[in-house]
């Protein structure tokens, strides 16, 4: 079995959930929640996470281009200052499907650059191996996408999931 094909299918099935979320959410939904776990608020911040944790290292990092200071935070940081993240402007539904569609292409280079036989992951408040790390931000990816599909089946939206042929 090829590791980086089966990271980058799940990489891209997850991002494919939360796609079809994004899509079906109704604006009245999408900046509803209590401050700082606002629907919008956690789907950015599972795309932010997934962006960050795709690449070597912490400082390799470059945020996305419309990335706002502190938009991704939905609790306390794990680095100092360990302060609530600040209220901010929400993104759109638009501006988060084009952040995704920038992130998906972004998989394929992403797994293929990884050292997954490194022995640490390149982010100092993870103490674990590069492979290890890469399957946790993609249950990290997965579980923010069924949160919000939750949210949506208790407002009555139906998601349609039979059907859809490609995660892609």
């Amino acid at each position: 079995m090829d590791v980086r094909s089966a990271l980058k299918g799940q990489y891209h099935a997850a991002l494919a959930m939360l796609r079809r979320v994004v899509e079906r959410c109704p604006e009245p939904i999408w900046l509803s929640g209590e401050h700082p776990r606002l629907v919008w608020r956690i789907a950015y911040h599972a795309l932010f996470c997934t962006h960050l944790y795709l690449q070597t290292d912490s400082e390799s990092f470059v945020p996305w281009s419309e990335h706002r200071t502190d938009s991704n935070n939905i609790e306390e940081l794990p680095w100092p200052p360990h302060d609530m993240p600040a209220k901010c402007e929400p993104y759109t539904r638009e501006q988060v499907l084009t952040y995704l569609a920038e992130l998906t292409a972004m998989i394929g280079p992403g797994v293929d650059a990884l050292d997954l036989d490194a022995a640490t992951c390149g982010f100092h408040w993870y103490d674990m191996p590069k492979l290890d790390h890469q399957m946790m931000s993609i249950r990290h990816l997965q579980q923010h996408a069924g949160q919000l599909s939750e949210l949506l089946y208790a407002a009555g939206v139906e998601l349609d999931w039979i059907g859809r042929a490609s995660p892609a």
